[in-house]
């Protein structure tokens, strides 16, 4: 039975510390009762009361990670049902398709479309983790041998797709130090697929048809000690599994209902006949509630918008995204290059960066730290004014970069140049243009 929020607080250390996030252990407290947060960010709590709290403290969602090394996924752990509420926190898992039936060189062009297809985007390196290994040929022998050369080829998270326990077996011999994911136990082969995830510990797949069939399976598996479970609940159709996404969320989260407290599996390349379509289904499940999408194929122009709108809703609505402070060098700059400088909101450093790399000409950009805030906004609140941007030029070293002593600010905080020529005796300040898409052809006209 859960505690409640002070019961919860008797046994924190009551230090007030704040390195929990919060400040102070009675919010904490609350937090953990209403599953907004979780015990292993107190540092100071006692083995004691973590033994006492773990019912209180594990989210409504479990979370769990899929795979070992730089590639490792973390899912669930999901504490609300709307984004605005507080924010999602886990990103689902994207994961490509290869069947034990597809060729070599079919094999070889997935396996490189999936390296490949990495993208810079506001300072954030968006990638898929996954790769799913369906056993087609009810071989032994072709599975493993798949499983192998993938585990050589990529250092991708593995999930191994087979619901014969003997061929999941041979395959985990191979790959078991990558902690893969076992897809699926059935009502059929529960314990077996239990005994296998127990051994190698890898999370375990449920996969029944229906919430009620599934409940009782999750059940069953928890009673052979697995916890680390990931829901199927068998629905091929969008409607149909964007119903049981719904209602596996609000089991969890408002009925506290354990049996299908965890992280989802959606199978997109079962409910789309074209990539177009697929790309939409799993456009859906991103935002309602997949843990993992499996997609028949990776292309650029339907992953890119994918990974792109997973970064836009995955982050922290009550923190603007920001770039560190920094000199950021674009297109090899030399001392005689020009200097502009910006807020660190990031989509405001993607945009002017990206026009000074189509300016082809090679720049200094000087990345201002404003919390998050664009240029209006952090000026108005007194972040990037003549003072503070003044105090960031005379420590940052850009000085010793540079002969000439000239600085590009926006057009948008034109009235600080007055203030900035004071602050920075022998600089020349420079107002550039208010737009970034004018950047190109004001620095066609630099000269140092």
């Amino acid at each position: 039975m859960a505690l409640s929020g002070i019961e919860i607080f008797k046994l924190l250390p009551k230090t007030n510390c704040g390195k929990c996030g919060v400040p102070t252990c009675l919010a904490f407290a609350m937090s953990l009762a209403t599953g907004k947060a979780e015990l292993s960010v107190c540092p100071l709590v006692s083995e004691e009361a973590k033994a006492k709290l773990e019912a209180a403290s594990t989210p409504p969602i479990r979370p769990l990670t899929i795979g070992a090394g730089e590639r490792t996924l973390k899912i669930g752990g999901e504490t609300v049902m709307f984004r605005h509420e507080k924010r999602f926190e886990n990103p689902p898992g994207l994961a490509l398709l290869i069947s034990d039936l597809m060729t070599n060189n079919e094999v070889e062009e997935r396996l490189k479309r999936f390296q490949e297809l990495s993208y810079m985007r506001i300072g954030f390196k968006l990638r898929p983790e996954l790769i799913a290994l369906k056993c087609d040929s009810q071989d032994s022998g072709v599975f493993t041998a798949l499983a192998e050369r993938v585990q050589k080829e990529s250092a991708a998270g593995i999930i191994l797709m087979t619901d014969n326990t003997k061929i999941m077996s041979s395959a985990l011999k191979i790959c078991a130090d990558r902690k893969p994911l076992l897809y699926a136990a059935t009502e059929d082969n529960a314990e077996q697929m239990a005994e296998l995830s127990k051994e190698y510990n890898c999370p375990l797949v449920a996969r029944a048809d229906g919430l009620q069939t599934l409940a009782a399976l999750s059940e069953k598996l928890g009673q052979f000690g697995i916890k680390d479970i990931v829901l199927d609940s068998g629905a091929r159709s969008t409607k149909q599994a964007l119903h049981d996404q719904v209602m596996l969320r609000r089991l969890a989260l408002n009925q506290k209902f354990r049996p299908l407290g965890f992280p989802s599996i959606i199978p997109a390349y079962a409910m789309a006949e074209n990539p177009m379509k697929e790309a939409l289904v799993a456009a859906t499940f991103i935002a309602k509630y997949g843990g993992i999408i499996i997609l028949s194929d990776f292309q650029g122009e339907t992953l890119y918008p994918l990974l792109v709108l997973r970064l836009n809703l995955y982050s922290d609505p009550q923190r603007p995204l920001a770039t560190a402070e920094d000199i950021y060098d674009i297109g090899n700059p030399d001392e005689n290059s020009p200097v502009l400088i910006t807020a660190n909101f990031s989509l405001t450093y993607f945009i002017v960066s990206s026009e000074i790399e189509n300016s082809r000409v090679p720049s200094y950009l000087l990345v201002k730290d404003t919390e998050g805030l664009s240029v209006m906004t952090a000026w108005a609140a007194g972040k990037f004014g003549a003072d503070n941007i003044a105090a960031m030029i005379k420590k940052c070293g850009i000085a010793n970069k540079i002969k000439h002593r000239k600085l590009i600010i926006p057009g948008y905080i034109a009235s600080e140049s007055g203030g900035l020529e004071e602050e920075l005796p022998g600089w020349e300040i420079l107002v550039g243009p208010r737009e970034g898409a004018h950047i190109p052809a004001f620095l066609k006209n630099w000269h140092a």
